[in-house]
């Protein structure tokens, strides 16, 4: 028998039994296997590990001082595999690393996911917010949320929604400027702009028909998009924001909409999740449910 471990739990069975014959009836194996397997270990060893009569076996001193030790051994390894709640704990515990934008990532996943983390004891959440495909191997990402491109092949994703980007302004404001008409109308009037953590640059605003303007003078610059929104929330400027971020404030009314005929096409939001294999329980359960919850077009409350 070349399998070490499994010779030395052959051993601890017959060391814990009458006779091999016992020892082959609790491993549901011949007699045969367990003589086989107890001489092998004696012929590596050097040692005796039973003493032989006709009565029967008895274990020598080497061999018994070698059980004591073997079973714990045997037992360690064991447990790695065998444990009771071994599939509850395959599923709830440990960490699953997921990525997403601000946007989302800030109210509303904690939220979608919070269901599934009260359900699963053991199963830690670790967000981390960033505007970029994160690396997913240099970071350990496991689920990642995207909104624009598609990731590449060495990820596994799914499209699940598509997110609207829409300008929009106080009332307040609307009513000291009026309502803008056109794009090149709209540039001439106070806007925010978001920053570009990566390039330092500010972001342009996306139109219909593919169109980009640059936002040139701004009345307000920031890279955090929860600050944009509380700035055209305040009065200071017209802002182009997500839809996630305008919605509710749209349906109180602090927020009006404007050229909404110029607005861009919406953008794919996708969720994905490394592309390695196997992928542990808790990391599907989670890749499972942000799809489901974002396809169901959930909004994260203010």
């Amino acid at each position: 028998m070349s399998n070490r471990l499994e010779a030395l739990r052959v051993f601890c069975t017959a060391a814990d039994a009458a006779n091999f014959r016992d020892a082959a009836i609790r491993l549901s194996v011949s007699p045969q296997v367990v003589t086989r397997a107890v001489r092998e270990l004696e012929e590596e060893l050097g040692e005796p590990l039973f003493h032989r009569s006709t009565r029967g076996v008895q274990l020598t001193d080497f061999g018994r001082a070698l059980a004591e030790r073997a079973r714990t051994a045997v037992g360690g390894v064991d447990a790695l595999f065998h444990r009771t709640d071994r599939r509850a704990l395959s599923q709830h515990a440990g960490t699953v690393r997921v990525t997403a934008p601000s946007v989302l990532g800030r109210r509303w996943i904690p939220q979608a996911l919070a269901p599934v983390l009260a359900g699963h004891p053991g199963l830690v959440l670790d967000l981390r917010l960033s505007e970029q495909l994160a690396d997913a191997v240099g970071q350990q990402i496991d689920v990642g949320v995207r909104v624009g491109g598609q990731p590449g092949g060495r990820f596994v994703a799914r499209t699940v929604e598509r997110m609207a980007l829409m300008v929009v302004a106080a009332p307040a404001l609307v009513a000291r400027t009026g309502v803008p008409r056109s794009v090149e109308e709209l540039q001439r009037l106070p806007l925010t702009a978001l920053v570009d953590r990566d390039s330092g640059r500010l972001w342009p605003w996306s139109f219909s028909r593919k169109r980009q303007m640059p936002v040139s003078a701004p009345a307000f610059v920031t890279d955090d998009t929860d600050a944009e929104c509380t700035a055209v929330l305040a009065g200071l400027g017209f802002g182009q924001l997500v839809a996630p971020l305008a919605e509710p404030w749209l349906q109180t009314g602090q927020l009006v909409s404007v050229l909404e005929a110029e607005a861009p096409e919406p953008w794919p939001v996708h969720v994905w999740r490394a592309q390695r294999s196997p992928v542990p329980a808790r990391v599907r359960l989670v890749y499972d449910a942000l799809v489901r919850a974002l396809g169901g077009g959930a909004r994260p409350a203010r």
